[in-house]
């Protein structure tokens, strides 16, 4: 790489870096309660909504392991894990889910999904267990998204990957402690519209390239390839059992993890979620969709042959970094920009979706772990700091599994995914629901969702692949969670007639009804 190259991809990726550290420092004034670092003092419109709520969906999981690594195996089919993640991850999440998360969370005064299953089931350890769950699960799926960005880096920069999780492991601790919620929601803003011009552009630049005859000849290139793949690559209708657990997890499994409800919660009012939802979905089908299309012409560029690491193993992680530097580099300076412009897109990405998880994880760990442990000690200014210590922790965790490099990162990520939204999708969704959803049901749910991934991870589930493994934990959820609650209701008699509102006024209706006897 020579030094031209270098200066230009340095100068954007200084330049952004440079950007999300003054947001941070910008929002930091205005981080005075709790309340402020964890959901931006609910202020936050339609459009940074919808940003937060893509941009934490999609990180350099997608980017570098899923478009690598699972397009490489199911070719143009893979396409589909795109639009599921856009039809049923956001478009029917937000539906179905916006405005009654909103409702739920405003009902019983909660902060966090956690504390939400304390208060809408009476039960605290529910919240304790929630928070827990939280804390221990969803450390895998950042370290992944670390991982996903040395890989790039490496390759962009020839930078060491161990160097550059450590470098970004700061970053984040940077912007992410000093501005909270709001500051991460900005950022998304911004990075939400770098990933939409990225996307589009590196797309069009693959697909539409001459040297592999554009998108008919790689076409016709994938027909080829497909006998010894064993599935027909160039086909939109080559289905397989793993391909559909793919779909199931990636897209259903958003359903029940804290840091995507947590948008429909820190949104400003109702009335913005209509919106969001239109701009979440155009988003999601243009980031998604791009991005396994990309992942899928790497057999083309390739020539079918999976690029090997270091060791000489060959791995799918390395595909999508391959295929840029064969398709940029001989456009010389302009391709450095674009490397640049791409390197800082799914910087963007994973950045967001860090900054979600760790403030979902931290925000769990001190208001329904530690809150509770010591009501008195922490409030005001020192609750922001413990929850700024903790963010601190989880991400020097992170950062720590990302350098050993245990996993591959699709593997990480499906196995964080299965245990959380294994854990938590059916209490979540039939909770805001179904009067008849009981704690029973969500103890089972619990149970079911962790049962099955570590169960998973230790192979004694016949060696089925971790996709696999996250998707049954999601399914088992949503079936066992109701099925048990309707038999415990029956034998203890007792439904829950808490249920969420229906309409925003009866949430004020209520709220004054609670407040009243307490100013008598």
């Amino acid at each position: 790489m020579n030094k031209l190259s270098l200066i230009l991809r340095y100068g954007i990726l200084l330049l952004f870096v440079a950007g999300m550290i003054l947001t941070g420092i910008l929002s930091r004034k205005k981080i005075k309660t709790a309340n402020d670092f964890m959901l931006g003092g609910g202020r936050l419109g339609s459009w940074f909504s919808a940003f937060a709520y893509g941009t934490t969906y999609f990180s350099a999981v997608v980017f570098i392991g899923y478009g690598g690594s699972v397009s490489w195996k199911f070719g143009l089919s893979s396409v589909w894990i795109g639009i599921g993640n856009a039809v049923i991850g956001t478009l029917l999440a937000w539906l179905l889910l916006g405005r009654r998360t909103y409702r739920g969370m405003e009902k019983y005064q909660s902060k966090t999904m956690p504390e939400y299953f304390g208060k809408r089931f009476s039960s605290p350890l529910l919240k304790y267990l929630a928070s827990i769950i939280i804390f221990v699960f969803l450390v895998p799926y950042s370290a992944s998204v670390y991982s996903g960005l040395g890989i790039l880096f490496d390759r962009a920069f020839g930078i060491d990957s161990g160097t550059v999780i450590l470098i970004m492991g700061l970053l984040t601790a940077v912007y992410l402690v000093l501005g909270g919620y709001l500051a991460a929601a900005a950022n998304d803003f911004i990075q939400g519209l770098i990933m939409l011009a990225g996307i589009i552009t590196v797309t069009c630049l693959i697909i539409f390239n001459p040297s592999v005859g554009g998108f008919s000849g790689a076409m016709q290139e994938l027909g080829q390839q497909s006998a010894d793949a064993g599935v027909q690559l160039n086909s939109l209708l080559a289905f397989s059992p793993e391909l559909i657990a793919l779909i199931i997890m990636t897209s259903l499994g958003t359903w029940g993890l804290p840091q995507m409800a947590h948008k429909f919660h820190a949104i400003k009012d109702e009335a913005s979620i209509k919106k969001a939802t239109v701009i979440s979905t155009a988003f999601a089908l243009v980031i998604a969709v791009g991005s396994y299309l990309i992942g899928t012409f790497g057999r083309v560029y390739m020539n079918g042959v999976m690029p090997v690491d270091a060791n000489g193993t060959p791995n799918g992680d390395l595909v999508v970094p391959r295929i840029l530097e064969q398709v940029l580099t001989p456009l010389g300076a302009m391709g450095d920009i674009l490397f640049g412009v791409i390197a800082v897109m799914v910087l963007s990405a994973s950045m967001s979706t860090l900054s979600s998880i760790v403030l979902s994880s931290s925000s769990s760990f001190t208001m329904d772990l530690l809150g509770s442990a010591m009501p008195k000690k922490l409030g005001g200014k020192k609750t922001v700091m413990v929850l700024r210590g903790i963010c601190v922790l989880l991400i020097i965790i992170s950062v720590a599994i990302a350098l050993k490099k245990f996993d591959a990162i699709v593997n990480l990520m499906s196995y964080s995914w299965g245990a959380v939204s294994g854990a938590f999708i059916g209490p979540f969704v039939y909770g805001i629901w179904w009067k008849g959803m009981n704690k029973y049901g969500v103890y089972a749910s619990f149970f079911c969702g962790i049962a099955i991934t570590v169960l998973g991870m230790t192979g004694l589930l016949g060696g089925i692949s971790a996709p696999m493994t996250g998707a049954a934990a999601i399914i088992c959820s949503l079936i066992v969670s109701p099925a048990v609650s309707a038999i415990a209701g029956r034998i203890t008699k007792k439904g829950n007639a808490e249920i969420v509102p229906e309409t925003q006024a009866e949430i004020i209706s209520e709220t004054q009804a609670e407040i009243a006897p307490e100013a008598k």
